[in-house]
């Protein structure tokens, strides 16, 4: 079973930049331990003001002791309300409204405790009306430092630092509001926000730090030209792909630079100026976050001897890095290419020494090394993620393709059997649904190959489809960008030409999921959404670049579609464990039949 510890850890996925956020806001839980202290003295006073009052300035012995245990009660409940509610360990932006609330709600709880810690005197020491009357006046003192802190923060700000760049924001939620805030504080800012908009009607009137929502989306190009805005920025975290994409093309018409927030599960601090980022080509791609199941995806890797051949490449590296977080024992990574690996150690560790036994040069192709590699390692799964994938390249020499895509997998499932893998998860293509290419025809017979292999053993033996990875080595998207610096032209097959596209990131996590859920023999296809115009794809990096590029049609390569699939037409594909993830079957090849490829 996976510890809670591996889940928590693999959900936070941007924790590599938790240490320079804490550096960056290192001063602020001083802040609120000093704001924690003069709670404390806010109840002492308090207290001593409501009982000063209630026994006219003349208390008796008993009453003094009496008090005293009172407030140190008082301070214990709201020292721990505190930490709880998340006043006194940096939770909430000082002054701001959940700071705020989260106070009362504090006070409240100690207001509660001093209530029942009054209880044990007889006779009690302050009336119930009293203890509720001083929880309310500690809450005004307690309040009073916050707002001179708000204002000397607000004071040591830049609203109008030269040289920078003017900015529109859409959302005036909190996201927006803490964004705007900081960008009024921040000295020496790149940006200087001048407007507001947002699609809410309810805030329509709304007012952040001076700063007015003046419009709807709609309203985008009326106010950058009113009020010369150079930069529109998406501050709302929770935004539907959809949303993103259509103010990215309203940005774009307008002229403006595009910025926006990272998504909610990315976020591991509060929001800050920091966190202000360009569009990514996701972004772009208009999909929602893939969401999978930790605990059964750990159940098999977590412990587990793993090897991942491949493992220098987009999609090995991406495998890789997320199987490290499920906690093997082993992560056994396999490339032909040193330089690969080299670099792939160098990323997972910050340093490549090249020295551990767990970095294996070897070619799939060599039947006598790979079963060599399984005798030293014994893995017990498997990501198979190498091949050769370059569809034009293959076209002009098949062979090739044929002699790592098939005689590679081959020579892999061989040594699985042998050895005893319990689960092995050959990575494959859209490409092999319904193939016309050498690269599609290839994946299919390894698609096959591994199902009679599923025959053969106890394990789970599966082949995982689908389509190009956004920002992979050789893909569209890197191309684009490098022919847009050149200054064009920008190259496209055909202007009705498509493709399903995902992030490599959330490709190897339904990889994942794929191989949790996947019967023996099975093809798990994962669902790409929509399929994107490649033409308008090029046209959104064009209007990124801020100056025209002609796009100029090459027609289509020898063994490219115009449209791919995804399912065969012979096939039947359906859901079953995950919304994302199609079951298939297709039919085994014996490995026996491939020995003319000997």
């Amino acid at each position: 079973m996976a510890t809670n510890k591996t889940v928590l850890w693999y959900r936070r996925e941007a924790t590599e930049s938790r240490w320079m956020i804490r550096q960056r806001n290192r001063m602020r839980p001083r802040r609120h331990w000093v704001l924690g202290v003069l709670d404390s003295v806010a109840w002492s006073i308090a207290l001593g003001m409501t009982a000063a009052i209630r026994y006219e300035f003349q208390w008796p012995n008993r009453t003094v002791v009496g008090m005293a245990v009172l407030t140190v009660v008082a301070s214990l409940a709201m020292l721990a309300g505190g930490l709880f509610t998340g006043v006194h360990n940096g939770r909430f932006v000082i002054g701001s409204m959940d700071d705020v609330v989260g106070v009362a709600r504090t006070f409240g709880l100690a207001t509660i405790a001093v209530t029942f810690a009054d209880l044990w005197f007889v006779p009690r020491i302050l009336p119930v009306l009293a203890a509720v009357v001083a929880g309310f006046v500690a809450l005004v003192i307690a309040l009073v430092p916050r707002l001179a802190l708000l204002l000397a923060v607000d004071s040591t700000g830049s609203t109008s630092p030269e040289g920078s760049r003017r900015l529109m924001v859409f959302g005036a939620g909190e996201a927006g509001t803490q964004i705007v805030s900081s960008l009024l504080r921040e000295r020496h800012s790149q940006f200087l926000p001048v407007a507001l908009i947002d699609d809410d009607p309810a805030k329509s009137n709304r007012s952040i730090g001076g700063i007015r929502v003046m419009g709807t989306r709609a309203d985008i190009p009326r106010i950058a030209q009113l009020l010369r805005v150079d930069t529109l920025l998406v501050a709302v975290p929770s935004a539907q792909p959809e949303v993103k994409v259509a103010i990215a093309s309203l940005a774009a018409a307008a002229g403006l630079e595009l910025r926006i927030l990272p998504a909610v599960h990315e976020l591991v601090d509060l929001m800050s100026v920091h966190d202000i980022r360009e569009v990514s080509e996701a972004d772009l791609l208009g999909r929602p976050q893939v969401e999978i199941d930790l605990d059964a995806i750990a159940a098999y890797l977590s412990g587990r001897k793993v090897l991942v051949t491949g493992a220098g490449g987009s999609i090995g590296s991406e495998i890789c890095r997320q199987v490290r977080r499920f906690d093997p024992s082993e992560l056994i990574m396999l490339d032909r290419d040193e330089s690969a690996l080299h670099a792939l150690e160098l990323n997972l560790g910050g340093r490549a020494l090249l020295t551990s036994r767990n970095l294996v040069v070897a070619d799939i192709r060599d039947a006598c090394r790979v079963r060599e590699v399984f005798a030293e390692h014994r893995p017990e799964v498997v990501f198979h993620a190498a091949a050769l994938k370059h569809l034009p390249l293959l076209e002009l020499h098949p062979g090739e393709g044929v002699k790592t895509n098939i005689g590679g997998t081959k020579n892999l499932l061989a040594a699985a059997l042998e050895f005893g893998v319990n689960r092995f998860v050959n990575i494959s293509t859209d490409k092999a649904a319904d193939p016309v290419s050498v690269l599609g025809s290839t994946k299919l017979v390894a698609e096959r190959l591994t199902a009679d292999a599923s025959l053969r053993t106890n394990g789970t033996y599966v082949s995982v489809r689908f389509g190009n990875v956004l920002g992979s080595r050789g893909s569209v998207l890197p191309t684009f960008r490098k022919q847009i610096e050149n200054g064009g032209p920008v190259t496209v097959t055909h202007p009705d030409v498509t493709r399903y596209f995902m992030t490599t990131e959330e490709a190897v996590r339904l990889v994942f999921q794929a191989a949790a859920i996947g019967s023996a023999g099975e093809v798990l296809i994962l669902d790409m959404g929509a399929p994107v115009r490649i033409d308008d794809l090029a046209r959104r990096l064009i209007g990124r670049a801020g100056r025209p590029i002609d796009i100029h049609y090459t027609g289509l390569r020898p063994g490219e579609k115009l449209h791919e699939r995804l399912v065969g037409l012979d096939e039947i594909a359906a859901p079953r464990g995950h919304p994302l993830v199609f079951h298939a079957a297709v039919p085994p090849l014996t490995a026996e039949a491939l020995q003319p490829l000997r």
